[in-house]
């Protein structure tokens, strides 16, 4: 009997698992895995108050997700109301209270915070504190949003100003549609 209760034991401590059909009961395995090291992710400067942190962009991830931290400086802008059509974001803060658009009203996220973006869902961000703040954010599918933040940044450094038709085409190439709301809610 003590083996019966042993052998029960022994069988409720196992794990289940599910395996894809295709891989049977030994899936073919790989040493695939990708190490971005600390200091060695690539950075854009966007203006002279944030700096977008390329983790894994898509390219990275076969196009699964992509991840970006984000820095900003006390009082520095952000991101007005916007959505997109072709993936979703989210947002995670890290150090500071970032103030995140839900698409109902602005509201201070503290470290630890999380807000999901779907598709279509209109969001935006920014640093209203003294303080520093960093957050990462998350895209899915992995498009190449790096070209976004990069196209910003020179524009920012260029000191250029464009006209409403190419900043609209601008944010049309990147699938980044600004919504009119009161941006002071």
């Amino acid at each position: 009997m003590a083996g019966h209760d042993l052998r029960e034991q022994r069988d409720a401590c196992r794990m289940s698992f599910l395996v894809h059909a295709a891989g049977g009961d030994r899936p073919h395995a790989e040493a695939n895995a990708t190490l971005v090291e600390s200091g060695t992710a690539a950075q854009v400067q966007v203006g002279p108050t944030s700096l977008a942190t390329f983790v894994a962009p898509g390219r990275l991830t076969a196009g699964r997700f992509g991840l970006f931290r984000y820095d900003m400086a006390p009082q520095a802008g952000g991101a007005s109301p916007h959505l997109h059509t072709g993936f979703s974001e989210s947002f995670y803060v890290l150090a500071g209270s970032v103030t995140l658009y839900d698409g109902r009203s602005w509201v201070p996220a503290s470290p630890g915070s999380f807000l999901h973006v779907p598709e279509h869902g209109v969001h935006g961000f920014r640093n209203d504190t003294s303080e520093n703040t960093s957050m990462l954010l998350l895209f899915a599918p992995g498009t190449p949003r790096e070209a976004f933040f990069s196209e910003l940044a020179e524009i920012v450094a260029s000191g250029r100003q464009l006209s409403e038709a190419e900043l609209a085409a601008f944010y049309q190439r990147h699938d980044q549609y600004m919504v009119d709301v009161d941006v002071g809610a």
